[in-house]
């Protein structure tokens, strides 16, 4: 399993390449409120012009080109057998 990089300059390096180290500037940095999304977007300019990318911050504090799964209702059920049998002895 491999872990997936936090540091965002780092990211950043392996997209563009290495050379580009101070060759790139954020250009907007955003949190989306209806979907609680953290992003940054990266421009670059290279010799064949110019280019942006878009890194989305994840719930593991990684950075990523694509945005993080949308959170979805979720139900559990919890499972106390100790609990159960206080009940069960309460007389009523």
């Amino acid at each position: 399993m491999s872990v997936r990089e936090r540091s965002l300059r780092k990211v950043v390096e392996s997209w563009l390449g290495a050379e580009a180290g101070n060759g790139f500037r954020i250009t907007r940095v955003s949190r989306s409120r209806r979907k609680l999304w953290r992003y940054v977007c990266v421009e670059s300019v290279r010799q064949d012009g110019a280019m942006a990318l878009v890194f989305f911050r994840h719930d593991d504090g990684s950075w990523c080109v694509f945005p993080p799964a949308p959170r979805r209702p979720v139900m559990g059920a919890l499972y106390d057998p100790a609990g159960s049998q206080r009940r069960a002895s309460v007389p009523a």
